[in-house]
Formats: structure tokens, sequence, C-alpha cells
């Protein structure tokens, strides 16, 4: 039995945020994770760029990045995680690892990118300090 599935529903509540941008960067879907992780409601990240959530340092690459993917249709983080720095509302730094897909209109051209985004911070800062902690006592055994 085949069992309809309203895939707006789905991407709104789904656990990782969900964020499609145009081909200029433009936020056209910002769903409720997307809300608790970058702490931007939807009616205040439509229609922004994608530089609310790209820290300064990054942007022009980025950017760069994003549009050329545009023009070419191609991404090489459809099915690679990457893993980036990127900023909360409040300005903080926050880790994210996401991948992303194209979305193509009737002629197979690049229309808006969709990202699938994790919230990693947690999972960063614990490898750091597992990394600190390794170094130490790799120092502290040449010593």
């Amino acid at each position: 039995m085949l069992i309809p599935i309203d895939f707006k529903a789905l991407l709104s509540h789904i656990g990782e945020a969900v964020i499609i941008s145009d081909r200029d960067e433009h936020i056209l879907f910002w769903n409720a994770s997307a809300q608790r992780i970058f702490g931007y409601s939807p009616e205040e990240a439509l229609g922004k760029t994608l530089s609310i959530i790209t820290p300064e340092r990054f942007r022009e690459r980025h950017s760069k990045g994003y549009f050329h993917t545009m023009e070419t249709g191609k991404t090489k983080y459809g099915n690679t995680l990457l893993r980036v720095p990127a900023l909360h509302q409040d300005g903080r730094s926050i880790s994210i690892a996401f991948s992303v897909t194209m979305i193509l209109d009737d002629q197979d051209q690049p229309i808006a990118i969709a990202a699938i985004i994790r919230d990693e911070t947690e999972r960063f800062q614990e490898e750091r300090k597992l990394k600190e902690k390794l170094a130490t006592l790799e120092k502290d055994t040449q010593a």
C-alpha cells in the first residue's frame, strides 16, 4: 500500500536544518530546525542571503563556490559531508556539517540549492578537548 507523504511537512519538522536558497543565495525555505540551530525565525531568514549564517572571513569564498555551482550545475558536496564554522544569530560561532543537493528546472538547469545541516558544535568541542589531552599526554611521554 502506497502511503501519501506530505514532503513539506516532513522537511518542516525533520531534526536537521533544511535551507533552500535560490540562484542568488536568497533563502527560500527555512525549517524549524534551522531556527533552532541558527536562531533566526523563518520570517527573519526568508529573503535574506546565506551571509547571515556564514562567518565574514568565509563569505567571499562561499559565494564564489555557490555561484560556480549554480553556473555548472555540479557540486562536490552532494555525497560528501562538509564540516565548517557558521554563525548563530547572537554572533557566536557554531560548527555545522552539511550536504547539498541541486534543485533543477525542467531543462535540468539549477534554480536552487537545498542544504541539509546538522549542528556539530558539541561534538567538535569534545573532539578538540580529546586532541588537546592527547597532545598533552604525548608531550608528557616525550619528556
